[in-house]
This record gives structure tokens, C-alpha cells and sequence, in this order.
């Protein structure tokens, strides 16, 4: 998968998980641009907390237990971002194993 395809791939994952979790709390949220600060979503702790758990069972990875990077991300951008680093370090790590 080409690096701009895994972005749209991971981006819509995580767009698509983050309407299905406001959809179940009943929340409306505003437009999901890149630069959206998460705490500013709609989204509470817990639903966040949702939205890794689910995000870790679609797409196999959680970067939060996964990365030495002590700073949390705080705009939706940064979040994708994430999730997208953190493949790529898995990527890197099956093609040079240890």
C-alpha cells in the first residue's frame, strides 16, 4: 500500500469510528478537519478511550502502548498522524527483523 493510501486508509478509519461512537452517544460533532483539537470533538475521555480500543481491534496497532513518545495528540491531525507512525514503524519492523 502506497503511503498516501495508507494515510486516507487510516484517516477514514478513524473519521469512520469517530462518527460511529458520537452516533451511539447521540453527539453531535462538528466538521472533522485536520486541525479540530480533540477536546473540542465531542468526544469525552471515555469515548476517546472507545475510539483507541476500537481503532486497536480494526486496524491492529495502538501507538499509545506501542510508542516511547510521552506527548498526546492534540488535534485530530496529530491523532491521525499517530496512528500513521506508528504503522510505519511496524512496517519497518517486519521488513528488518530483529
Amino acid at each position: 500500500m502506497q503511503r498516501s493510501e495508507e494515510r486516507m486508509s487510516i484517516k477514514s478509519t478513524v473519521i469512520s469510528q469517530i462518527h460511529q461512537i458520537a452516533a451511539e452517544d447521540e453527539k453531535k460533532l462538528p466538521p472533522l478537519a485536520d486541525d479540530l483539537v480533540l477536546l473540542d470533538s465531542g468526544l469525552d475521555s471515555l469515548a476517546v478511550a472507545i475510539l483507541v480500543a476500537r481503532l486497536e481491534e480494526t486496524l491492529g496497532l495502538d501507538p499509545f502502548t506501542e510508542s516511547d513518545e510521552v506527548s498526546y495528540p492534540v488535534t485530530l491531525g496529530d491523532f491521525v498522524n499517530f496512528y500513521e507512525k506508528a504503522a510505519r514503524s511496524r512496517e519497518g519492523d517486519s521488513r528488518h527483523p530483529h
